[in-house]
């Protein structure tokens, strides 16, 4: 079984009861407008002179974080004053909704932290609705590369770059030729990690910062992405919406799908992967 890394608990825990209310009809191109806002903010400090805090977990912070969180809360929740929104910057300040229904939005204002401080482009800014437990909408943005992916449960998965229209995307089948790992290049250990494949047919390493690990496996560009060391839900759950889009699953190490709304909004150790034979 995996394991749950101990966590501060928030006051609540999301019903694992699916809502009858419809899920909102929300347009994507204004999901994609806020995070492109999101991203021009962070894109104001990157590679320049900005201050890095820490975290009562020791994880660093920034100007850019914050800048970009403040967007994305605001424009949530004028868009769906309705359902509450959780960002990692608002609780890491100890502000959090006290009563939570089966629907809210998650946000990552900046994911990939290390990578933006260390001056590398694979850092992201992530924006899903979770709904009943699932992530049904994601959007997940690299601003440097001006890339949008969006993924809509079920089965509209897209990807657009540099301001094109948005293209359809889909995870592969694992190919016969083995498989296309893909790793952490900030978090990753590779004397674990190797033990877990040892059984596999790997072909190659790919390493990736930030959520781009899980759109390159919804873009049929690697297969397989294990995470064996400690997430929060806000890391991957719009990632883990455009992968489930695109035909691919994200699972405990048991087999099951990961879910959203724990208590302390940690995850346990999961598999991210394409299409099943």
């Amino acid at each position: 079984m995996p394991i749950v890394p101990p966590g501060c608990r928030l006051p609540f825990q999301i019903p694992p009861v699916k809502p009858s209310v419809p899920i909102p009809s929300i347009e994507l191109d204004i999901l994609a407008d806020l995070a492109r806002e999101a991203g021009a903010a962070i894109l104001r400090y990157f590679r320049q002179d900005f201050v890095v805090d820490r975290k009562d977990d020791n994880s660093p912070v920034t100007e850019a974080d914050r800048a970009a969180d403040t967007i994305i809360a605001a424009g949530l929740r004028k868009l769906t004053p309705d359902i509450p929104v959780i960002t990692e910057e608002e609780v890491a300040d100890g502000v959090a909704p006290t009563v939570v229904g089966t629907r809210f939005w998650l946000v990552d204002p900046l994911d990939g932290t290390h990578e933006f401080i260390h001056g590398r482009d694979e850092f992201t800014v992530n924006i899903a609705l979770i709904d009943a437990g699932e992530p049904v909408i994601g959007i997940v943005y690299l601003p440097v590369q001006d890339q949008l992916y969006t993924g809509r449960t079920p089965g509209a998965a897209a990807l657009s770059e540099a301001g094109s229209p948005p293209r359809p995307i889909e995870a592969r089948q694992a190919p016969a030729g083995g498989l296309s790992v893909v790793a952490s290049r900030s978090h990753a250990k590779m004397d674990e990690l190797k033990a877990f494949l040892a059984d596999m047919n790997v072909l190659e390493f790919l390493a990736a910062g930030s959520s781009l690990k899980f759109c390159l496996i919804a873009e049929g560009k690697a297969d397989f992405y294990p995470r064996l060391g400690t997430t929060m839900e806000w890391d991957t759950a719009a990632a883990d919406a455009v992968l489930r889009a695109a035909g691919g699953h994200v699972r405990t190490l048991d087999g099951a799908p990961l879910t959203y709304g724990k208590p302390d909004f940690r995850n346990p150790h999961f598999t991210a992967s394409g299409r099943d034979s």
